[in-house]
């Protein structure tokens, strides 16, 4: 059996920092100690040299793109990506093409992440106006959830009949994440944009298209719902300050029916943005004002909100620049979350033991994920060590996205990540890949 020894290392873990040693035989932590000493000659040493080590974090919220959109990203890819950026585990959204709405096709995209993922991987099922049949099928222990978009969305994925809404929160015993935003007060918001300015509306109306009210109607909504089905609803990448006091922190994360997740560019950019940025900073929902920004973060701190993510959605370049009307929204994120984290730390916004609360902790209680995002013995060992002091610049050259851009592009960021195990084994290391090891599959305890 394999073994890895991590020496000196500040260990963030549930809620607090200590000195110590990690043990890993196989694919498990074996021991945490102040000191352990080597078990065998072949044990390979880690020096941490007091960097900081972290559990993995765990993306509830990625579109790796894979089948149909290959010419975006790949799972091979963007996993590959993810793991240099100290994300170990990812569950990837179901409007690929073709769009994961049946069982078999779920099972597909299953089958070519158990080929080429370089992390951890599960997939969201998709609903439909008509496929509650297939929904009903779909086995909470093997499969993250269920994923309805609320609005925006692509093909026939827009969940907009309430007699079908009701039915599955009624009926399904997944987690249902949802994407709200209103689609009807978006369309009157775009119709008045266009006959201002046609196609080229200005970026900085993203916003005011996409407004607070859109998505307080839809998320309001969807709670309301959940609360009369009693639905288990987890509301995707939450961008507006009002939104976040129809989340409560009344109770653990554990007991919680209706939870709630934040993404990196909503804590990070704000409508000022736009005029350097433009389409490379355009999301859906959108990224919004200074003050949406701070009560997020706010949020985000008194457990209102619970979980960080992504929402890693990369488009080529060439699709980037079009103009409004035709410059489709998302972009890459998966590699520089935690780094982009961690100088929100040293600006003072965010303790590390909270950022390992939100973005490893918190997902794995959220969705019940088996043995993993926490620093325990007997738990998988997918550990990432950091380096605080450590300053990198985001260039073309060392971004690792099949789009081979990013918006933080220019940014330095003073941390950077050293190490990324996934599953006991270093599949990253000093901005090098060793090992592919083996990924697996997420599995749930419901």
């Amino acid at each position: 059996m394999k073994s890895v020894l991590i020496k000196n290392a500040k260990i963030v873990n549930e809620g607090q920092i200590i000195k110590g040693d990690v043990l890993i035989e196989g694919d498990r932590i074996a021991e945490i100690s102040s000191t352990i000493s080597m078990k065998s000659a072949d044990t390979k040493i880690i020096d941490a040299d007091e960097c900081y080590l972290l559990p993995g974090m765990i993306d509830d919220q990625v579109h790796f793109r894979e089948p149909g959109l290959t010419h975006k990203a790949t799972i091979e890819t963007e996993s590959k990506a993810a793991v240099a950026g100290g994300i170990t585990s990812f569950i990837e959204m179901p409007n690929t093409n073709p769009q994961a709405t049946t069982i078999e096709l779920l099972e597909e995209k299953f089958e070519i992440a158990a080929k080429t993922s370089w992390a951890n991987y599960s997939f969201m099922f998709g609903g439909t106006n008509d496929n509650l049949d297939e929904i009903l099928k779909v086995d909470p222990k093997k499969v993250a959830g269920l994923k309805l978009f609320l609005g925006s969305s692509t093909g026939n994925m827009l969940v907009d009949d309430p007699k079908t809404l009701e039915n599955i929160f009624s009926k399904t015993k997944l987690l249902i994440s949802a994407h709200c935003e209103d689609e009807a007060t978006i369309k009157t918001n775009l119709a008045a944009h266009q006959a201002q300015y046609g196609d080229d509306i200005p970026m900085e109306c993203h916003p005011i298209i996409r407004s607070e009210e859109a998505c307080y109607i839809s998320s309001s909504s969807a709670i309301k719902l959940a609360e009369k089905t009693g639905a288990r609803l987890h509301v995707f990448h939450v961008s507006t300050e009002k939104e976040t006091h129809l989340f409560s922190n009344k109770k653990p994360l554990a007991e919680k029916k209706i939870t709630a997740e934040v993404c990196i560019h909503h804590l990070w950019f704000s409508d000022e943005d736009y005029k350097t940025k433009g389409s490379k900073i355009k999301w859906n929902p959108a990224v919004k004002t200074k003050n949406d920004r701070d009560g997020l973060l706010k949020a985000l701190l008194d457990d209102r909100i619970d979980v960080i993510a992504t929402d890693h959605a990369p488009h080529t370049l060439e699709e980037k620049t079009n103009n409004y009307s035709n410059a489709p929204s998302g972009g890459p994120l998966v590699q520089h979350a935690l780094v982009a984290l961690l100088e929100m730390h040293h600006k003072g916004k965010i303790s590390l033991e909270k950022i390992v609360e939100k973005t490893a902790h918190n997902p794995a209680i959220l969705f019940q994920i088996k043995d993993r995002g926490f620093i325990r013995e007997g738990y998988k060992a997918d550990l990432v060590l950091v380096d605080l002091n450590s300053p990198r610049t985001v260039k073309k050259e060392n971004i690792l996205y099949k789009c081979g851009w990013s918006p933080f592009e220019g940014i330095t960021f003073k941390s950077r990540v050293t190490h990324t195990l996934i599953n006991g084994t270093v599949v990253y290391e000093n901005s090098k890949f060793p090992n592919k090891g083996k990924a697996e599959r997420l599995t749930f305890n419901r």
